[in-house]
C-alpha cells in the first residue's frame, strides 16, 4: 500500500498538515512541542510560530510567508550539562536552534554542538541509517543564534567558535554561535525587520530605565508595562498577560541574581582557599628557608673556628662542604671588619 505523502500532526491540539519526507517522519518520532518551559519571556513571545517566522526572516533575510513551513522541533526535557534549549525548528532543511542569553557565555558553541548531536544520535537511530555504506546519508543543515541583551558592552553581531576552546590548534571540526546583540540601539536592520523583536528590546529598556531612577524591579516592570501600553508597544500582548510577564521577568531576575550570587560566593570561597593555601605554604616555605640559612650560617661559623684552628683552607673546604672561593671571601671580610 502506498504511504500517503501528507503527514497529519497534532500541533497545539489542532490538526496540521506537513508534507511527509524522512526529515518530518524522523522528527515526529523523536520530538514533542515543549509548552511547560516558558521561563523566559522571549520564549514566550516567540513560540508562536507567526512570531518564529518573522524572526527567522529577519535573521536570515529570507522571505517565507507560510507559518505551517515551519515545524517547532524543540525538544522536551532536553537537559544537558544544565542547559534546557530554548527553542529549535525545521525549515527547508534547516535545523535552527535559538537561545536567549542575558549574560554572556563563551561556551554556547559547546553546548550547541552537544544538542545537535543529540539530534544526529536520534536520527541515526530511528531512520537505520548505515554509517558503513556507501551511500551518503543528508542531515539538515543546523545553524545557531544566540539572542543576547545583557549588560555587557557586546558588538552587534559576534561569532563564537568553538575551535577558540582548543587547547591546540588545528582542530579537525568547526562549531559556530551567532550570537546578535537585541539590546535597544543595537542591530537596527534587524529590529526594523522584525517589530516584535523591536518592541520587546524597547519594553527591557524601559524596564532598566525605572530601576536607573530608583524604582524596585517589580514596580520598575509594572512602569514599564504601563508605558508599553501607553506608546503601543507590545500592547495586546501586556494587556492578555500583564501578571504572567510580571512573574516571568522576576524568575529571570531572580535566576540571574542566584547565579551572580553562586558565582561571588565560588570567588570569595576560591579567595579564601587560596589565601589559606597560600599562608601554608608561605610558612612552610618560610620554614624550609629558614633551616636552610640556619644551616648555611652554621657552616660558614665552622669554617672560621676551623681555620682559626691553624687547619687549611682546603680542608675546611672538605670538612665543611663550602667553596674555597666563599672561605676565603669570608675570611677577608672577618679581616676587615676588625680592623
Amino acid at each position: 500500500m502506498k504511504q500517503k505523502q501528507v503527514l497529519e500532526m497534532i500541533y497545539e491540539g489542532k490538526v496540521v498538515k506537513v508534507k511527509r519526507t524522512w526529515l518530518t517522519n524522523f522528527m515526529c518520532r523523536i520530538f514533542r512541542v515543549n509548552r511547560k518551559h516558558k521561563d523566559q519571556l522571549f520564549i514566550k513571545l516567540f513560540s508562536d510560530k507567526k512570531a518564529l517566522l518573522e524572526l527567522y526572516n529577519a535573521v536570515n533575510h529570507s522571505n517565507y510567508t507560510n507559518p505551517d513551513e515551519l515545524m517547532i522541533t524543540t525538544m522536551e526535557d532536553a537537559v544537558y550539562m544544565g542547559m534546557k534549549n530554548d527553542c529549535s525548528f525545521l525549515i527547508d532543511n534547516y535545523l535552527n536552534l535559538y537561545e536567549h542569553q542575558s549574560t554572556f557565555n563563551p561556551n554556547m558553541p559547546l553546548r550547541g554542538l552537544i544538542y545537535f548531536a543529540s539530534v544526529l544520535q536520534g536520527f541515526l537511530a530511528v531512520s537505520q541509517a548505515d554509517l558503513y555504506g556507501k551511500k551518503l546519508i543528508k542531515i539538515p543543515t543546523p545553524k545557531y543564534i544566540v539572542f543576547y541583551n545583557g549588560g555587557d558592552d557586546v558588538k552587534d553581531s559576534v561569532e563564537l567558535k568553538l575551535s577558540d576552546a582548543f587547547e591546540n590548534p588545528g582542530g579537525c571540526m568547526e562549531f559556530t554561535a551567532v550570537m546578535l546583540n537585541i539590546n535597544l540601539g543595537h542591530n537596527k536592520v534587524l529590529m526594523n525587520q522584525c517589530k516584535l523583536l523591536e518592541e520587546y528590546a524597547t519594553f527591557i529598556e524601559q524596564i532598566r530605565i525605572f530601576q536607573r531612577k530608583g524604582y524596585a524591579l517589580e514596580d520598575a516592570i509594572d512602569a514599564a508595562s504601563a508605558y508599553c501600553i501607553d506608546h503601543n508597544v507590545l500592547k495586546e500582548f501586556l494587556l492578555k498577560n500583564r501578571n504572567e510577564v510580571r512573574q516571568l521577568i522576576l524568575t529571570e531576575y531572580d535566576k540571574k541574581k542566584h547565579m551572580d550570587i553562586v558565582a561571588k560566593n565560588a570567588r570569595e570561597e576560591g579567595l579564601e582557599e587560596g589565601l589559606e593555601k597560600g599562608l601554608e605554604e608561605g610558612l612552610e616555605k618560610g620554614l624550609e628557608e629558614g633551616l636552610e640559612k640556619g644551616a648555611e650560617l652554621e657552616r660558614i661559623e665552622i669554617a672560621l673556628r676551623l681555620h682559626e684552628k691553624g687547619m687549611a683552607v682546603s680542608d675546611v673546604a672538605e670538612a665543611t662542604g663550602l667553596a674555597q672561593e666563599e672561605i676565603l671571601r669570608l675570611l677577608q671580610d672577618q679581616k676587615n671588619k676588625k680592623n
